[in-house]
């Protein structure tokens, strides 16, 4: 199980840090799993915001938050996290975190049909 928090209302030019905490069976295969944060507007398809492989290497991130986001992830906790500066209005969605449980990951997917657990979403709103 994974479970999103940190999300909430924001100005443009604020930060925001959203964490994913791993519970239960997620436990298990939480430092062999790449984790990513994807995000959905509303009307929108859901799409790849930042990914980072069980090692804590490997990050990837969407060119639409390259230099604004950072994700990062801390293993004897069970949490990834994502630290979002500089919020633009555009990045309004609700985040989801995912987990790549695959065994030998060797880069991070962006592709949403690749990631098999999921948390249920926070909401962040950046007003302008």
């Amino acid at each position: 199980q994974l479970a999103e928090s940190g999300g909430g209302l924001a100005q443009a030019g604020d930060s925001l840090r959203l964490s994913c905490v791993a519970s239960g069976s997620a436990v298990y295969k939480f430092s062999r799993s790449a984790m990513a944060w994807f995000r959905q507007a509303p009307g929108m398809e859901r799409e790849f915001v930042a990914g980072i492989l069980g090692s804590g290497g490997g990050e990837v991130y969407a060119d639409s938050v390259r230099g604004r986001f950072t994700i990062s992830r801390d293993n004897a906790r069970n949490i990834v996290a994502l630290q979002m500066n500089n919020l633009k209005p555009e990045d309004t969605a609700v985040y989801y975190c995912a987990a790549d449980t695959n065994i030998g990951i060797k880069d991070v997917s962006t592709a949403a049909v690749i990631y098999d657990d999921w948390g249920q979403g926070t909401q962040v709103t950046v007003s302008s």
